[in-house]
């Protein structure tokens, strides 16, 4: 696989939320639009706007199952602009709409951790378990 297809690729699973287009990754490639177009699709079986849209709807259920925004949030969030479109592509993708792919998993709230800091204070015994050295007025007995 060439080192320039690589880099356009890498180029879009890190800045899949920018507004990106086909010429931005040939640009990265160092190729012509139409070149870049038939060596990525021969290199990775897809083309470069499909790959794009598949990570962006990646990123966009992954959303769905573990955060409680609204689906015209996510859309904007991931780099789409249309939510019509969004609703579309990703029915189509995962078989359901946004709204019902949500509604398969359990509410973001039901899943948000507990920070390791909040656990620890809130674990800790109330009262003291042992005598320190000294009586209840802090004179040393």
């Amino acid at each position: 696989m060439a080192r320039h297809l690589t880099r356009a690729r890498d180029l879009a699973d890190a800045r899949y939320a920018e507004p990106l287009g086909v010429a931005d990754l040939a640009r990265a490639a160092g190729l012509s639009r139409a070149h870049f177009s038939r060596e990525f699709r021969r290199a990775f079986g897809v083309s470069p706007h499909a790959y794009l849209l598949t990570r962006r709807l990646e990123r966009a259920a992954a959303m769905l199952r573990y955060t409680d925004h609204p689906v015209a949030d996510i859309c904007l969030s991931v780099g789409l602009s249309s939510l019509g479109s969004f609703t579309t592509s990703f029915t189509r993708m995962y078989g359901r709409s946004p709204v019902a792919y949500r509604a398969a998993y359990p509410p973001a709230a039901a899943m948000a951790p507990i920070p390791a800091c909040l656990l620890r204070a809130y674990g800790r015994p109330r009262h003291r378990t042992f005598r320190e050295d000294g009586a209840p007025d802090g004179s040393v007995a």
